[in-house]
């Protein structure tokens, strides 16, 4: 029998701790600039919008729309070989804030954008390594969107 191969998990550096802390407790966070208010994600130094570096790590809905998406049909990395075709997609949270992250159960050739999604966490780390939760998103039922 043979162990498929794992995926990669991402590297937690200092700048994006709070995010994978809130993340194992499932919770999404963003940075909220201290100076202006503005939301950004990926965490960052400074403020884009008016280059305060004050910011804090702030709860978000967790719903949102597909923004863009595309469909992977070769697997880079051969962690993923087992779920292509599969869907890399831009979801704006209802706040704004745009995320890459992937859609789950859900097949690749349903997400359409527009489509209303909502944050499920996923435990991705192999056993004995620290633990890593990803943020990914569903498809919200007809009726409760």
């Amino acid at each position: 029998m043979t162990d498929k191969p794992a995926k990669p998990v991402p590297a937690i550096t200092p700048e994006l701790a709070p995010f994978f802390e809130a993340a194992r407790r499932h919770q999404l966070v963003v940075q909220r600039c201290g100076g202006c208010g503005a939301l950004r994600f990926p965490a960052r130094p400074v403020c884009s919008a008016c280059l305060s570096h004050e910011s804090t790590w702030v709860p978000v809905s967790g719903r949102g729309k597909v923004f863009t998406l595309a469909i992977m049909h070769q697997a880079i990395d051969p962690g993923f070989a087992a779920e292509v075709p599969y869907a890399v997609v831009l979801v704006e949270l209802d706040e704004g804030v745009r995320m890459i992250t992937n859609v789950v159960d859900c097949p690749a050739s349903e997400i359409e954008i527009g489509m209303p999604v909502e944050v499920v966490f996923e435990e991705v780390s192999p056993p004995g390594e620290v633990q890593v939760t990803l943020p990914k998103f569903r498809r919200v039922p007809s009726g409760s969107a």
